[in-house]
């Protein structure tokens, strides 16, 4: 499908871009709640996530069904780390065996972990300009969310 990806409601009220004639009145609200993290996530991947979910459960953007999303960036965000901690180790540029002077080939690995990270966090709303983008409202302010858009 081409053209923008449709907002939800919740950050279209967020973004105070809601209009009654653009709600959809059937959308899924999951609860706000905090998923439990995998299983398979590694050490760095998990403190990662326990760094990362509860500001995502004060923003009020996490909910149980985001558990994959924040898994794979905290993945993503291992890999990285993973990747810059090794290209410490042996460095920027490595010698192959026929004795060419070539880029690590981890830099391409921490590159497109960064990547994945960045989307992730933008999906979030965890990036100085996706945040730009929203005007939170104060928790206490927050009775019904839907407040003023119902008809």
């Amino acid at each position: 499908m081409a053209g923008r990806k449709p907002l939800p409601t919740g950050l279209k009220l967020l973004k105070g871009t809601a209009q009654n004639c653009r709600l959809n009145p059937s959308e899924p609200r999951p609860p706000v709640a905090a998923p439990e993290p995998p299983e398979f996530l590694g050490e760095v991947a998990r403190q990662e996530w326990d760094r990362k979910a509860p500001v995502l459960m004060r923003m009020g953007v996490l909910s149980e069904g985001d558990d994959a999303a924040l898994a794979a960036y905290c993945q993503a965000f291992e890999r990285f780390v993973e990747a810059e901690t090794k290209i410490r180790q042996s460095g920027l540029l490595i010698k192959t065996t026929g004795g060419n002077v070539i880029q690590n080939p981890l830099i391409g690995v921490a590159n497109r972990a960064m990547e994945i990270m960045h989307k992730f966090l933008t999906e979030f709303g965890l990036t100085p300009s996706s945040r730009s983008r929203i005007v939170a409202v104060p928790a206490k302010d927050r009775d019904d969310e839907w407040t003023g858009f119902r008809d």
